[in-house]
């Protein structure tokens, strides 16, 4: 959500004439996060103002892009509340700024909740579940990009900033999420349309009420329970003190899991791989905040996020991992250094 495409006043009320929302009013760049170019623009069409997000991609080009706001518009017809994404009159979903492909979706009402307590965690459980069985028939795929492939191809490029134990750390972790993923137990998880990114700050809440997901531009097919880790290992740790920072909050982590469950409950297999995704899912964020801080772009508005916390977090979560998983399953002490 940097700023790296200098949107012109002219440029946003332009694509707005042509989804039919009316007169530009405002064009807000948005601070935070570091993938994209974001604006809130306001509009007014016969009397009523509307709201919406303007967005600028800057790594995904125009063929990987349908997947994301195709999937969006999937759910947001049945009814899971995320980011509708505006079309023309012909029924075009994405659109093009600079020479660089864009989109505009509704915006959400509400604030992110940065301190979660149980109720919070509840919602964000049950509402991920009725998201997981929504996607089951969406008709398109499209891989999980920040998935193993990309941790494999990125950690040597990250090591060269790293110090002699966070290097042992993470080639050893990553040697080992790849015998994870070759076992029959990580092969006989459920999969479907994941979000991948489902922190505190891309779900808003009004009041109690929880009001939508949205940022889906990591979104891909792959494990559900990579994706349950991901919400674990964000909306149930501790954040900030470095002596708590990265540590589970077990109460938490209940009231998200038995929500999750009753809307679908978890298959055998999920239960085994629970511990390993949940390194999995520190391991995929440890290394995405080391590339983007070593390794930044130029942005007029760039906040990089601290590796250190995943790499907290990935640490709190290896000392019990892998309990009771199936025979072919390496345990921690098995995996050496690549």
């Amino acid at each position: 959500m940097a700023v790296y495409t200098e949107v012109r006043f002219d440029e946003a009320a332009a694509l707005l004439h042509a989804l039919d929302l009316g007169d530009l009013t405002e064009l807000q760049g948005i601070k935070g996060g570091i993938e994209n170019t974001n604006y809130f623009v306001t509009s007014e069409r016969q009397g009523q103002t509307l709201q919406h997000v303007l967005t600028v991609f800057e790594r995904l080009d125009f063929q990987q892009l349908p997947f994301y706001l195709h999937l969006m518009k999937h759910l947001a017809n049945r009814g899971i509340p995320v980011p509708n994404p505006a079309v023309t009159a012909s029924g075009q979903i994405l659109h093009s700024i600079q020479g660089k492909p864009a989109a505009v979706v509704d915006r959400l009402r509400g604030h992110s909740e940065l301190s979660p307590q149980e109720h919070h965690c509840k919602a964000v459980g049950a509402m991920l579940a009725s998201m997981h069985l929504a996607g089951q028939d969406f008709n398109m795929r499209q891989d999980n990009l920040r998935g193993l492939s990309w941790w494999n191809e990125t950690v040597p490029v990250v090591l060269p900033f790293l110090t002699e134990a966070q290097a042992r750390l993470i080639r050893s972790e990553l040697a080992y999420q790849n015998h994870i993923a070759a076992s029959s137990a990580h092969k006989a998880l459920p999969r479907g349309p994941i979000h991948a990114d489902l922190f505190r700050d891309n779900v808003m809440f009004e009041g109690e009420a929880l009001t939508g997901f949205f940022d889906f531009y990591f979104a891909g097919c792959d494990s559900f329970l990579f994706d349950i880790a991901v919400c674990l290992n964000d909306w149930c740790v501790r954040h900030g003190d470095a002596a708590v920072d990265g540590q589970p909050v077990p109460s938490l982590a209940l009231a998200f899991l038995q929500a999750y469950e009753s809307v679908r409950p978890l298959s055998p297999a999920e239960h085994q791989l629970l511990p390993a995704m949940l390194r999995a899912g520190a391991l995929r964020f440890w290394i995405s905040r080391l590339w983007d801080l070593h390794l930044p772009r130029e942005a007029s508005m760039l906040q990089a996020h601290d590796p250190t916390h995943f790499e907290r977090v990935l640490r709190a979560r290896r000392p019990d991992a892998v309990a009771a998983v199936d025979a072919d399953l390496p345990r921690p002490q098995e995996v050496a250094p690549a």
